[in-house]
């Protein structure tokens, strides 16, 4: 673990998976409901493509007003009206930051030339500039001088949600400055190393102690870790480490799907970029897997309505997010963290291509009826609870992006078309027996 005394947002995960937070976050059973008024917004009246427009062109103003315009990382969260002087970036936002350049180049957000001037200075700087231990990179660091922050762990996870980024750009671009950036950063990362003598991949490395004990080892958003893993053409790990992470059936209301005691966003991750439709392994049809995860998270939110009555077919979606009393990593089922009424909207955004109508029809909801308060100049604010009033007063880069891409994946698909079109991908999932269903 690291050495600092606050937690990191993974190891915050980490610990709610494995229940060792229950002492420092208190059971939704043990809260009160608060008393829901009826906002006094008017409903949306423009398209569900208008609608879905307008978030990703606010996501894509965040992306690139919040990057350093010279090194191209982005800051980890930001006020959601702007103006804001943090410093601190997540090396996981600037690989949906990549992402999303792509995408904003596609639907002329922005210059094309300047699009592509800022994806050549991200990638110049992480792979010339940014400190790495074997390829990985810090969790956070200063968005301008690169130097880890504080305490924080190399980590795998979030270095692997950024060559996500990296490779999504690579394959979108025609330019071969950044071809060859791109795969010189993928190609450096030595995948074996991050294992530590084990199956499976451990979630960090600390300069001050070692790798962490916590490893990835149970179905979450790790099935991108091993296939970027397995397809590495320069340090591939072994294709049977695909076997060597449990997947855990839990069933509720009659639903049996894998899933761990984990948040929503478990769920979506990966499916950002890997493109899972029609296809299964030996264990599962992963997409339908998170098809039934979220109707099974939409019921879960559904049950809590006699101590929460904000929540309504309208109004639910709990996942990793900010609260009012700081970072937290909540969900269900089973019930996770200290649930108080608070609503996130990356919850049903970014679960848009597995459930589309009834996520819109909340993400309309929040838009049209909460939008004097729950929707700024970045889109929607990250949390915010009807029941109290509290509306968080920012936004955070990864919950945006899950935002933009699966916004983007519902339209077009081009996300999966785009990062699926690199060869190290599909290599991994021939490797590990996917085929068409």
């Amino acid at each position: 673990m690291a050495s600092s005394s606050k937690l990191t947002r993974r190891e915050m995960l980490q610990l709610c998976g494995t229940g060792l937070l229950s002492s420092a976050l208190v059971g939704c059973r043990q809260k009160t409901a608060g008393t829901f008024v009826n906002p006094l917004g008017t409903p949306y009246e423009g398209t569900n493509e208008q609608l879905l427009d307008e978030i990703q062109r606010a996501a894509f103003d965040f992306f690139w007003n919040e990057a350093s315009p010279n090194t191209g990382q982005v800051k980890d969260r930001a006020l959601a009206n702007g103006n804001d002087s943090r410093r601190m970036s997540s090396i996981a936002a600037t690989g949906f930051g990549l992402a999303a350049l792509c995408i904003g180049d596609r639907r002329e957000y922005g210059r094309p030339a300047d699009i592509a001037d800022r994806v050549r200075r991200t990638l110049r700087f992480l792979a010339k500039d940014l400190p790495h231990e074997h390829g990985f990179f810090y969790h956070f660091i200063d968005m301008e001088t690169g130097q880890r922050w504080t305490n924080c762990e190399l980590s795998s996870m979030d270095s692997t949600i950024l060559l996500c980024g990296v490779l999504t750009a690579r394959q979108y671009f025609a330019d071969q400055e950044i071809k060859d950036l791109a795969t010189a950063i993928y190609e450096r990362v030595d995948w074996p190393w991050m294992q530590n003598s084990g199956r499976t991949l451990s979630m960090g490395w600390l300069p001050e102690s070692g790798f962490l004990d916590a490893r990835w080892e149970h179905y979450c958003e790790l099935m991108m870790i091993y296939l970027l893993g397995i397809g590495s053409p320069s340090h591939p790990l072994p294709a049977d480490t695909w076997n060597a992470w449990t997947r855990p059936k839990i069933t509720y209301q009659g639903t049996e799907y894998i899933s761990g005691n984990d948040p929503l966003f478990t769920h979506q991750y990966s499916q950002a970029w890997f493109d899972f439709r029609g296809k299964r392994d030996a264990y599962a049809d992963y997409f339908d897997n998170s098809v039934k995860a979220t109707k099974a998270h939409k019921l879960f939110c559904l049950s809590l309505r006699d101590r929460f009555p904000d929540y309504s077919d309208e109004l639910w979606g709990i996942t990793a997010s900010d609260s009012i009393k700081g970072y937290v990593a909540w969900g269900g089922p089973p019930p996770q963290g200290p649930i108080d009424g608070s609503v996130v909207p990356c919850a049903c955004a970014g679960s848009l291509p597995f459930l589309f109508e009834d996520c819109m029809r909340v993400l309309r909801n929040i838009r049209g009826r909460y939008k004097e308060r729950a929707w700024a100049r970045y889109g929607f604010v990250d949390a915010f609870n009807p029941l109290t009033g509290w509306y968080n007063p920012d936004v955070i880069g990864i919950d945006l992006g899950i935002t933009m891409l699966m916004a983007e994946n519902h339209r077009s698909g081009f996300v999966w078309k785009t990062f699926m079109k690199n060869a190290e991908p599909q290599v991994a999932m021939d490797k590990v027996g996917f085929h068409s269903t």
